[in-house]
């Protein structure tokens, strides 16, 4: 039975709550939105301090040979790795007569494919002047080895036909030479006849392609000035206009991205390794009790006059809930606080206070640190450390204030009260923190009431109420006194009747 039920919780507990995560990552929101911030300011900052260097901008149109309507796009790549190269930076910087180095220009300026005919350069330098002359210089350096590669190539391709056609013209001259050769009495020979045919076939095919290869040369050499046309500078150097404005609020808006993507995946990251529950589901499970009341947590300075109103509410609220469950305990009662000293002890306060005027109460400081102590006004309950607990008046009421963070004493903690309220700050302890506490208390034989839920998630829509057994809930605790109240009586009287009819049997048996 034992491993059944435990087989089933692990089928039904996900390897990663999206619900929890999400959540956990919006509590953590003052993380992400300080990165955010952070990444506007630096983007912001590095426009203003480091503003971009003067640049210039030219288009030219590169017309290929070989150009298609469905091209890719591989031609314009290539001219651009070819404006990236030692060859034409070393031309510009000989046109511009400037010793500087063919690689170290080449840091300064890039191409970019716009589309298949037409390259942009961009040139940065110390003025505009510089830039545009720069870019200048550059773009006729680029137009100029295009057209000189574009004439060697139609010059190369013109040569190679040429060469085929004159190889065609010698064997064009070789089989006029044997046509001339044959006398024309072989002619009525049948098989001279045949081969007289045959060759005047050939020469008619060399012809052809001798006219085929003439015509191939001559379309070569005219195809290279259209190319030499159509290559040229469509948009003259020119300086981009910078500005700062501009220039800070792209940066501003890149490093406002880029720092709430960080955050987010900081935020996302941390709270998956650091495993700390924020649903009422998750922290009543672990915790093995049940959420009886919660207090959302509302900002001082920002709170309205109606927050300031719905807080106060809230918190009466969790004072009669809290009153209550002490009240129908026949044992002392403590709060035992995880991440919440300061709002426990002044729940602890309240609670005595509406507890004074049944009768006497007295508050046992389990605290580390003076938190009670400070918050105590004139006229309020008694409060005494864990040592003086025991000096204390028998008829008055305890209530016991302690804490279950890390480092707390376990054997101390009976002391403060037979039965506990565990007041938790949502996301503050770890699930094996969790654990501890629950298996600790449970050691100790110290039953938990319920759990008061400080700052949970607005949006929370699981339930914190578990419903496996009563034991667990604060209804259950109620219904358990009163079987106890009522089975104690009943026994009693069987008790007393069992003892009157005993004088009758021993009568009987005499």
């Amino acid at each position: 039975m034992t491993t059944s039920t435990t087989s089933e919780s692990s089928a039904a507990t996900p390897l990663l709550d999206l619900h929890a995560l999400v959540v956990a990552v919006r509590r953590r929101r003052r993380l992400w939105c300080s990165l955010a911030l952070l990444g506007l300011l630096v983007g912001a900052a590095v426009a203003v301090l480091r503003p971009p260097p003067p640049t210039a901008q030219a288009k030219v149109l590169v017309t290929h040979q070989e150009d298609q309507p469905n091209d890719s796009g591989t031609l314009i790549r290539t001219d651009v790795a070819l404006l990236g190269t030692t060859r034409i930076a070393g031309q510009a910087l000989r046109a511009l007569k400037s010793p500087e180095k063919p690689e170290d220009f080449m840091k300064d300026y890039r191409g970019t494919g716009l589309t298949n005919n037409l390259m942009q350069i961009d040139v940065t330098a110390d003025s505009d002047a510089d830039a545009v002359a720069r870019a200048k210089a550059l773009a006729d350096a680029f137009v100029a080895d295009h057209v000189r590669r574009m004439r060697e190539t139609a010059k190369a391709e013109a040569k190679a036909l040429l060469d085929q056609r004159d190889r065609m013209r010698g064997e064009l001259a070789e089989v006029n030479k044997e046509i001339g050769d044959r006398s024309p009495e072989t002619e009525t020979d049948p098989k001279a006849s045949a081969a007289i045919e045959s060759l005047f076939a050939r020469r008619a095919e060399l012809n052809s392609r001798i006219a085929d290869f003439d015509q191939r040369a001559a379309d070569a050499r005219t195809g290279t000035p259209k190319i030499i046309a159509g290559t040229q500078i469509v948009d003259a150097p020119r300086a981009v206009p910078q500005s700062v404005p501009r220039a800070a609020a792209t940066n501003a808006a890149i490093g406002l991205v880029l720092g709430l993507v960080l955050g987010l995946a900081v935020a996302a990251v941390g709270s998956v390794v650091a495993d700390r529950p924020v649903l009422r589901r998750a922290i009543a499970s672990n915790l093995g009790a049940s959420v009886i009341a919660e207090l959302r947590h509302v900002p001082r300075r920002s709170a309205g006059p109606w927050q300031r109103k719905r807080s106060r509410a809230a918190r009466e609220r969790l004072t009669t809930t809290v009153a209550r469950a002490v009240r129908g305990s026949a044992e002392p009662v403590s709060l035992l606080e995880l991440g919440c000293a300061r709002t426990t002890s002044v729940l602890a306060l309240n609670v005595a206070r509406a507890l004074a005027a049944e009768g006497p109460v007295v508050i046992v400081d389990g605290l580390p640190g003076p938190h009670l102590a400070h918050r105590q006004r004139p006229g309020d309950p008694a409060v005494v450390s864990g040592e003086r607990a025991e000096a204390a008046p028998q008829q008055a009421r305890r209530i016991g204030v302690g804490s279950v963070a890390p480092g707390t004493a376990w054997t101390d903690l009976r002391f403060l009260g037979g039965q506990t309220v565990l007041v938790v700050r949502a996301g503050h302890g770890s699930a094996t923190w969790l654990h501890t506490v629950a298996r600790q208390l449970a050691d100790l034989r110290v039953p938990v009431i319920g759990v008061v839920l400080i700052d949970p998630d607005p949006r929370d829509r699981t339930d914190g109420t578990l419903w496996d057994g009563q034991h667990t809930a604060l209804r259950g605790h109620f219904e358990r006194l009163a079987r106890h109240n009522s089975s104690g009586g009943q026994r009693a009287e069987r008790r007393s009747r069992a003892a009157a009819r005993v004088p009758d049997s021993d009568q009987e048996a005499r």
